[in-house]
């Protein structure tokens, strides 16, 4: 019978042989997240959709062609979650967070889902660690928040990753920025994407972040954010500058990075994969003060970033760095004989209580093929229940490794003893 369905484009499945990929990255990000403050926060897989149409910018590519919506049986638009920030900050208001102590730290390692054309590295289901920090105007959450990232990333042994960062200003700023974006492309408004054209009174600084070739080239030719910013929002970049140059974390200011979301403000940042088979943003993110206030919370400075953790597995083995494989069963019970099988059960039972990973031969195949597929998952002992170690009631531990036998009651305190 053909296969029913294959899983939808843009989707993945990750294999039991292949998680323990996940696992790792994943358990290295919370330990870190952990020693910096930060809790985990949990939050639904879709949100009403003016969360995202308010939040992420309705003049977004996000909002305005990749998101996944739908009416549901209540005629309510519901939309699955295209990032995670909207979400954390719609939670923590809903629950009243930002009224008790601040800074408020949260983590979260979650799926979003966006409508574009599957590559490498980016996928219509991804995954993705955030962290968001709420409470702190000051430089020192810039400062905090890249320094995190820096820590995942270097904490795998990525070597050819750099971070790009850059000031995008404050509304009192960007006013000015936005007059003379309009005015430089308006110069060039025949020559832009149609989608750049609605972009360019609405929101002029999307057409930085237009992948269309045209528009690219005409955007290096644009003004700068950097040389308009404001003299609060210039000694704020500057400090953040100079805390990463005191922590020894190397950066490049990149005046071209805005970020594809309408909530950021100063700050922002990415860390780049500069290695072979270059998979460009691993993880960027930035300032977001004014959208907790906007999602109806009061007003609270804020700043995050999202982590791909697609594209950096794929980072790690792109840079030939081997996330280690989780041991196989501490002890493979091979059963010689249908005797052998309660005997072998009730012995595995009881070394599992115990923290033991032990199996034993649930297909009741023949000797040979038990052995085999002790040897195919990894077994570190095998031993062999026969009639001569049921009539003797010893048991014989196997090295996989180096061949070497010892001889065990069979009993399992003896057992248990062996391994501790």
């Amino acid at each position: 019978m053909p296969l029913l369905t294959q899983s939808p484009r843009g989707t993945q499945d990750v294999l039991p042989q292949d998680s323990y990929k996940w696992q790792y990255v994943e358990n290295k990000m919370r330990d870190i997240c952990s020693t910096f403050g930060y809790g985990e926060l949990r939050t639904p897989t879709f949100e009403h959709t003016e969360l995202f149409a308010r939040g992420v910018g309705d003049s977004t590519d996000v909002v305005d062609k990749e998101m996944y919506t739908f009416e549901d049986r209540g005629l309510r638009s519901i939309t699955l979650r295209p990032e995670g920030t909207a979400g954390a900050v719609r939670a923590l208001i809903q629950a009243g967070a930002f009224a008790g102590t601040l800074p408020v730290r949260a983590y979260y390692l979650t799926s979003c889902f966006r409508y574009e054309k599957p590559q490498s590295g980016r996928l219509r289901e991804f995954h993705q660690l955030g962290i968001e920090l709420f409470g702190v105007a000051g430089p020192d959450a810039d400062f905090e928040t890249i320094s995190v990232a820096d820590r995942i990333l270097k904490g795998f042994g990525l070597k050819n990753v750099e971070l790009n960062i850059n000031s995008i200003g404050c509304p009192k700023c960007r006013s000015k920025y936005r007059a003379s974006l309009i005015d430089y492309f308006n110069g060039y408004y025949d020559d832009l994407c149609p989608t750049c054209k609605e972009r360019l009174n609405k929101n002029p600084m999307r057409i930085l972040d237009c992948k269309e070739e045209k528009c690219s080239n005409i955007a290096k030719g644009a003004p700068l954010m950097i040389d308009y910013l404001c003299e609060e929002c210039s000694d704020h970049f500057e400090s953040v500058q100079n805390m990463l140059s005191e922590a020894g974390i190397p950066f490049t200011v990149n005046p071209r990075i805005v970020r594809g979301l309408d909530y950021y403000t100063r700050t922002v940042f990415e860390f780049v994969y500069n290695g072979r088979k270059g998979l460009g943003t691993v993880c960027g993110g930035g300032r977001y003060d004014g959208l907790v206030s906007l999602l109806g919370g009061p007003e609270t400075p804020a700043i995050g970033f999202g982590l791909g953790i697609e594209r950096l597995i794929s980072t790690i083995e792109n840079e030939g760095i081997e996330i280690p494989k989780p041991d196989g069963p501490s002890l493979f019970i091979c059963c010689a004989e249908d005797r052998a099988y309660p005997v072998a059960r009730k012995l595995v039972e009881q070394l599992r209580d115990s923290g033991v990973k032990a199996m034993y031969d649930i297909n009741r195949r023949s000797l040979k093929a038990q052995m085999k597929f002790a040897n195919k998952v990894g077994s570190v002992y095998t031993a062999v229940l026969g009639g001569n170690e049921l009539d003797s009631n010893t048991v014989t531990l196997h090295n996989m490794a180096d061949k070497s036998d010892t001889a065990l009651p069979l009993d399992a305190d003896a057992i248990i003893g062996f391994y501790k």
